[in-house]
Formats: C-alpha cells, structure tokens, sequence
C-alpha cells in the first residue's frame, strides 16, 4: 500500500500575507499551500520568499502538511525559490504550469543538489490542455525517486480559460479533463487534488462540487477560504458508517471459513478481495485524520 495521508482540504495562503500565515497554524485543514507564485505581486517576491521560508523552517504548522508553491523555473524567481526552501523543508514543492516530466525531473534535480531533504516531495499543478494530452508522461514521474512526486492538483480557472470552456453548474465541459487527472494519478498511485471554487460564499454549491469532486475519485480540494474546510473535510474523509463498515469487511474476510476466499456474501451483496483492499485505505486514512486531529 502506499503512503496515504490525509489531503481533504489544501487551504490556498498568499506567501505574502503573515497575518494569514499565522492564522493557518490554528485551522483544521489537512494541508497548508503557501503560495509564491500567482498571489504574490513580482515586487514583493524576494521578500516573502524570505519569510515563507523562515515560516517553514520553523515547523510551526503542527502535524498538517506544508506545501509552497514555486514560481516557474524558467521565469526571474523559480530557482532563488528552491534555494531557499530546500533547506527550509516543507512536505513538498509545488511546481506550477508543468506541461511534462521534464520539469519535474529537472525541479528534482535541483533539490538534490541543494541537498534537500529528501522527505521533501515534489506537487504539480495541471492547469494547460498540454498538461491534459501529457498526464500519462507527467504521471508517470512518481516512479523517478529524484522527482518523488506525491500529488497532482487541477487548475480549473486556466483550464476554462486556455480551453475557452464556460463555467457551468456541474462542470459537465470539464469532466473529460477532470476524469483524465484521476485515471493518471491512480495510474501511477499518487494522490490528485480538485481545484478551486471561486464563490466562496456560495456553501451549498461548494458541498455540491466537493460531492461531485469526492465520487469522482479525488482526494482533496484545494480551497480560497477557510470557511470551505470544514466542507471539504467531510466530503472527501470517511464518514463513521464507512469505517464501521471497512473494519466489519476486514472481519468478515478474517472468518476461517472465508480466509481462502476470493470473494463472499457480505450485507447482501458479493465482495472480492480487492473491497478489502480498499476497507484497509479506508481505516489508514481515518486513523491519519485521527492522528491529526489529536
């Protein structure tokens, strides 16, 4: 099995915002995105980088993960931005308009030779129709051990734009895309993140996209506000009947007379052993959503 944590709810932070910074270490969210890239204005760059990587160094933010996202490596700001976090050490870096493996082979390679710690793991964001016809090949860069790539996240807002799609309830235009980024992340047995609701007043609609987002198949969703985390959290965690029914598939599999068994009766209906598979990722996560909520 591997290594599963919890990414329900990615709150969005402007890196150059310390009063957001220092509120983020109080909030229920799984992980904490500090943003150098798109919320950052260019003049003030070099100065939040500097204080983003100070706040990371410092391992304030408790046990939620910690993810900051870079500017381009082939724009003015990309590199100073990885020299300064690798030695900081956040949970991951997350590399914006990657549109192949190439860039996170290269961003992987600039963290080990600034000796990054290598628990430090690499995110990329999917925000082009590029990014969309190459996610096999993106994807398939978790299997390089200098990448280390953990998660993808979707970029809905440049997607509609770069593929002049409207912005509709349910986001039927985007399903083909959306569903491209599960099938390559599962492919390759890494997490992937749904993007961004932008009407962060609208509850009943974000709840109705985390819904839609959660039977989809992703893990997560990134957020613009914190009132969307406890929303997001419930709709991408395991309810209590799920783990209740996970643990009594696992028992039920664990009988001596089911033990040989490929698949058996259980509540009325014929499960394999892959649903116990799936029961075992189930009970993982929540005890991770335990762990940090203790």
């Amino acid at each position: 099995m591997t290594e599963i944590r919890p990414r329900r709810s990615v709150l969005s932070m402007p890196g150059s915002n310390p009063r957001a910074l220092e509120k983020a270490r109080g909030l229920p969210c799984d992980v904490v995105m500090i943003d150098l890239e798109d919320a950052v204005a260019p003049e003030v760059k070099p100065q939040a980088r500097e204080a983003v990587a100070a706040a990371v160094a410092a391992k304030s933010f408790g046990r939620r993960e910690v993810v900051v996202r870079i500017n381009p490596l082939d724009g003015d700001h990309g590199e100073d931005d990885l020299a300064a976090l690798a030695p900081a050490g956040p949970d991951a870096v997350l590399v914006p308009k990657v549109t192949g493996a190439d860039t996170l082979v290269a961003v992987g390679s600039r963290l080990r030779r600034l000796k990054a710690s290598p628990q430090t793991r690499i995110w990329a964001m999917i925000e082009s129709p590029a990014a969309i016809l190459n996610l096999a090949d993106i994807a398939s860069a978790a299997r390089d051990v200098d990448v280390r790539l953990a998660c993808l996240v979707v970029g809905p807002n440049d997607l509609l734009k770069a593929g002049r799609l409207r912005p509709v309830p349910g986001r039927a235009a985007l399903m083909p895309w959306l569903m491209s980024a599960v099938a390559a992340a599962r492919a390759y047995e890494i997490d992937v993140i749904d993007g961004i609701y932008n009407a962060f007043e609208d509850a009943d609609g974000f709840a109705a996209e985390c819904a839609q987002g959660r039977d989809c198949g992703f893990d997560g969703k990134m957020l613009i506000h914190p009132s969307q985390i406890a929303a997001a959290n419930a709709a991408f965690g395991p309810t209590p009947d799920e783990t209740a029914e996970a643990e009594a598939l696992i028992a039920a599999f664990s009988e001596p007379e089911n033990r040989g068994r490929g698949a058996i009766p259980f509540r009325g209906r014929m499960v394999e052993r892959l649903h116990a598979e799936e029961a075992r990722r189930v009970l993982v996560l929540a005890e991770s959503i335990a762990q940090l909520r203790a």
